[in-house]
């Protein structure tokens, strides 16, 4: 009896409707992405509803860019060492982040940065060194 298997009926079919379901998915995150920075951008928020963090990271943004209330600093935070499950969304990322310049000045335990300001694909150059924020893990 010679039928022929599965693999060889469907398998084609199946592996190319995968690749193009990725390749959607891909560019689904990217504009999403790209319209949360031009909200962020132009009107300065709202920040929600923001692209979740997987998804940045899967449209190549690999950098937040924050900005604190208090002293005006940018920082850029890179979104692949931040450790937060993939499916919690940018804008709550802010809580979690602090900045040391504003803690020192006013003499309070870490400030909160208050606004992000847009991922990137690589570091801006304006941001100062990374040290100046600090995550604070769980």
């Amino acid at each position: 009896m010679g039928s022929r298997s599965r693999e060889s009926m469907f398998g084609a079919t199946v592996r190319h409707l995968a690749e193009r379901a990725t390749e959607a998915r891909s560019e689904a995150d990217v504009l999403a992405c790209r319209a949360w920075n031009a909200r962020m951008l132009a009107f300065q928020g709202p920040a929600q509803p923001s692209p979740v963090l997987g998804d940045a990271l899967n449209a190549g943004y690999r950098y937040l860019e924050v900005k604190c209330l208090g002293c005006e600093t940018h920082q850029t935070v890179a979104l692949d060492i931040v450790r937060r499950p993939k499916w919690m969304p940018i804008h709550e990322l802010e809580r979690y982040m602090r900045c040391k310049q504003c803690s020192r000045s006013n003499g309070q335990p870490f400030r909160h940065f208050r606004q992000s300001v847009a991922c990137a694909f690589s570091r801006s150059d304006q941001a100062r060194p990374a040290r100046n924020c600090v995550s604070s893990g769980h």
